[in-house]
């Protein structure tokens, strides 16, 4: 077992390495014919690429907590006392979720921003 895992730990890290040295390749690339990453097409669509995923998330995650908080409380009714606590226990962790994950795609769009 171990040394299977020792060859899926070799393994990924020669991947890694390839897509580093991938990396550095385009990197160079684009620093030795006069342009700059920032300015590539690879980085202005992952740039918006990330702004839109950050603002669906914070659109999404509150309608998802919504959900599954409403399934909770439906779920919680028809327990008996010792299942009751575990859902409100479910329903706090959908709550700070929630909030986690706004919070967090906001500082992400707010980071991005900066470099528009």
């Amino acid at each position: 077992m171990k040394k299977k895992m020792k060859q899926i730990v070799s393994k990924i890290r020669v991947a890694g390495f390839f897509v580093f040295a991938a990396f550095l390749m385009l990197a160079n690339r684009y620093t030795v014919y006069g342009t700059d990453i920032g300015n590539s097409k690879l980085a202005k669509g992952t740039e918006k690429l990330i702004s839109d995923a950050t603002t669906w998330l914070m659109v999404l995650a509150p309608v998802v907590a919504g959900l599954m908080i409403i399934y909770f409380c439906i779920r919680r009714s028809a327990a008996d006392e010792m299942d009751q606590k575990k859902w409100n226990n479910r329903i706090v962790v959908a709550i700070v979720s929630c909030i986690g994950a706004v919070l967090g795609s906001a500082t992400l769009n707010i980071i991005v921003g900066y470099y528009k």
